[in-house]
């Protein structure tokens, strides 16, 4: 297989270059894939952060990401469990495909371009239907970064209705961040995506003879979160709104978290968090979540009526639960002090 990509590189003229894909140029040979270049030439995007050096060329096809089917016509990808680094390029976070009759969507993108290039490939390799819909469930950088690429192939980008606000208020510093992490050259040609549908309470969107129902949420992990629910198989794919294996993250409210997870108690069968193993029961995969929120909150009050300052509560909130989720030090001293935050004013 074969693709079109343009140089892209950081500079002109440069040695920070890596080569970018333009999606829907694919082809059995070389000749077929330049072929398309020829019928019908690419648009190469704007890059804000580089500099394209030269025409749509066809090389081989890149790495494709790794899909496993969990249920008929949905397949997920186990992002690691581990800070975003140079040796994983940001592929830290679940990513999901869901198949219907007349299209595709994504749910979650990755970190950066690269990953949503791999995901295109990957979705390639088990279809030819459009891509019509890619489904950020909230803002944080690891599950919205790799959208452009598909939203080049002709996909609407879909996410909470407050979304395009809390992406505008954060790109900046979540793209230096991830250079930083990263580095600049796994990064390039990453660019933040342009939510084009919004979802302010319940919509659906209809793959052919397969619907998703999208339900935005209060705030809770974030402050928009939004859940996707696959009724063909009975899988809620939740988001950050459940972690396994990995320590949760607070960005939201902790009291509007334990208030979503209760109403989600009845849906589905079966649950694809946003971190750790591709498909958990339901709602049995959410206990282990559920005990650390309540104890966070426990915690947190009792240290706010002990009357303890804040740089004190942090070191012992939630303590308990240290030897049962990874990354721990990273996470649960910001997620005490967002608890410490909300419930001291209760």
């Amino acid at each position: 297989m074969f693709e079109a990509v343009v140089m892209l590189c950081l500079a002109a003229g440069g040695d920070t270059c890596r080569d970018v894909l333009l999606p829907g140029y694919e082809g059995g040979t070389q000749a077929e894939c330049a072929a398309r270049i020829a019928a019908q030439p690419p648009e190469v995007p704007a890059f804000s952060r580089g500099s394209v050096e030269a025409a749509p060329r066809c090389v081989p096809a890149g790495p494709v990401l790794d899909l496993a089917e969990v249920a008929p016509g949905l397949w997920v990808h186990e992002g690691l469990i581990e800070e975003p680094d140079t040796e994983n390029g940001g592929d830290v976070s679940n990513l999901a495909i869901v198949i219907g009759g007349d299209s595709v969507a994504v749910i979650d993108s990755g970190s950066a371009r690269w990953i949503g290039e791999s995901l295109w490939r990957a979705i390639r390799a088990r279809t030819d239907l459009p891509v019509s819909h890619v489904i950020l469930t909230h803002v944080h950088p690891d599950h919205v970064f790799g959208a452009s690429v598909i939203a080049e192939a002709g996909a609407e980008v879909v996410g909470h209705e407050g979304l395009p606000r809390a992406l505008a208020d954060r790109e900046e510093n979540y793209l230096d961040s991830l250079d930083r992490l990263v580095g600049a050259q796994r990064m390039l040609g990453t660019e933040p995506p342009a939510v084009t549908e919004t979802v302010a309470d319940t919509a659906e969107i209809d793959l052919g003879g397969r619907v998703l129902r999208l339900d935005a949420w209060p705030a809770a992990h974030t402050t928009v979160d939004l859940t996707v629910f696959d009724a063909a198989t009975g899988t809620l794919l939740a988001g950050d709104l459940l972690f396994h294996r990995h320590t949760p993250a607070l960005d939201g409210s902790l009291r509007g978290w334990q208030a979503a997870l209760a109403e989600l108690e009845g849906q589905g069968m079966q649950v694809v968090p946003g971190h750790g193993d591709a498909l958990l029961p339901w709602p049995e995969g959410g206990t282990a979540l559920k005990r650390y929120l309540d104890t966070l909150a426990r915690d947190t009050r009792a240290a706010i009526d002990a009357g303890e300052r804040l740089g004190e509560a942090v070191k012992h909130i939630a303590e308990s639960e240290r030897d049962a989720w990874a990354l721990f030090d990273a996470y649960n001293p910001r997620n005490a002090t967002v608890a410490f935050t909300e419930l001291e004013w209760e």
